[in-house]
């Protein structure tokens, strides 16, 4: 295991710079994730650290080694393409060996560990098929394979499971998670898809235009976003603007258009202060209908457009002058009262966050 060090690396495309200044550390055996919209530098950074492309500024260590410049195949990486790349004329047992052949290892060397690699992907029992023989989370277990074979220093994966079908990508989280952890790999894992990266990532980094917003852990991420552009890229959230009545203690009271917030949390690096003008953020599976006022953190209003997804219901919940917030209600109990008035929702402090605009 090792960490990888990113060290104030920039990557300029002409007049496009693809990242800016980005500075971090990749704690050993750590499966970290890049996430972020599409062009937001994430796949720039994975080809930096593969070797397949080289930044115009800053440094990328791993461990003590400085491998800016080093060649790719110089870097004893593993690399998982979303396409796969298996070789179409060679059977899953060849595709695995190929890399160990070119490092023209001993025969019984290269067999036994093909078979372990294949084994830990659960394939060995397919090693005589070609690739258009399998299915694609087959082929999938191939390419993480190929892999591993090699006995990378780390594993890059470029959004290995886009290619595959819901079921497919479901099961095959828990088995790139798995694979990781029995290889004690330091992983770099490449995504658009939010819920892929918060089911099974150690860390998050959260990318946007080649900068980078947030890093945390999956709970951190989702729970404690830093920036308004972090929490509208990862799930969902209302931002209602606001003015910060006191602050104190890493909490704050904000009176809204909706009305008053109280012992509400902000981030510690950019703590609220007051006098602020700020946006309240709030997910809607937080909030609690109910047909009475409560004490604290809580709006009145009625419920507007409706869907109904049997186990839970989505509603606007108009109020405000109008403004109309998303809320989520598990076993729903409020469907038909788009007509009725007199309806609250409750948020508890711990569930809503000041983001300093």
């Amino acid at each position: 295991m090792i960490p990888i060090q990113i060290k104030q690396v920039t990557k300029r495309f002409g007049t496009i710079v693809a990242l800016q200044q980005l500075d971090f550390t990749i704690n050993p055996g750590e499966l970290f994730f890049l996430l972020g919209p599409s062009g937001c530098g994430k796949t720039t950074l994975l080809r930096c650290l593969a070797g397949f492309q080289t930044p115009d500024e800053g440094r990328i260590c791993f461990g003590d080694e400085d491998v800016t410049e080093l060649a790719p195949h110089k870097r004893n990486t593993g690399m998982v393409f979303q396409s796969y790349a298996l070789w179409p004329h060679l059977t899953v047992r060849e595709n695995v060996a190929f890399g160990l052949e070119e490092r023209r290892l001993p025969p019984e060397e290269i067999r036994r560990r093909v078979m372990e690699a294949l084994e830990s992907v659960h394939m060995s029992d397919q090693i005589d098929r070609r690739p258009n023989e399998l299915s694609g989370g087959q082929q999938q277990r191939v390419a993480l394979a190929r892999a591993l074979v090699v006995r990378p220093r780390c594993l890059l994966l470029d959004e290995p499971l886009s290619n595959l079908d819901a079921k497919l990508r479901l099961e095959m989280r828990g088995e790139i998670r798995r694979v990781c952890k029995d290889f004690q790999l330091t992983t770099v894992y490449v995504t658009h898809d939010q819920k892929e990266a918060l089911s099974i990532a150690d860390r998050i980094a959260i990318l946007d235009a080649g900068r980078l917003l947030q890093i945390g852990t999956p709970r951190d991420i989702y729970r404690r976003p830093a920036r308004r552009r972090a929490a509208e890229f990862v799930g969902e959230a209302d931002f209602i603007p606001g003015k910060v009545l006191s602050a104190g203690g890493g909490k704050a009271a904000v009176e809204t258009p909706v009305g008053r917030f109280d012992g509400i949390l902000g981030d510690p690096t950019l703590p609220p202060k007051t006098g602020d003008n700020v946006a309240v953020a709030i997910r809607p599976e937080c909030w609690t209908l109910r047909r009475d006022a409560a004490a604290q953190n809580c709006v009145s209003g009625t419920i507007g457009r409706e869907i109904y997804l049997g186990e839970m219901a989505q509603y606007e919940f108009l109020c405000g002058g109008q403004l109309k917030l998303k809320m989520v209600e598990l076993n729903p109990r409020f469907l038909g009262q788009g007509e009725a008035a007199g309806l609250f929702a409750e948020v508890p402090p711990e569930d809503v966050v000041v983001l300093v605009e």
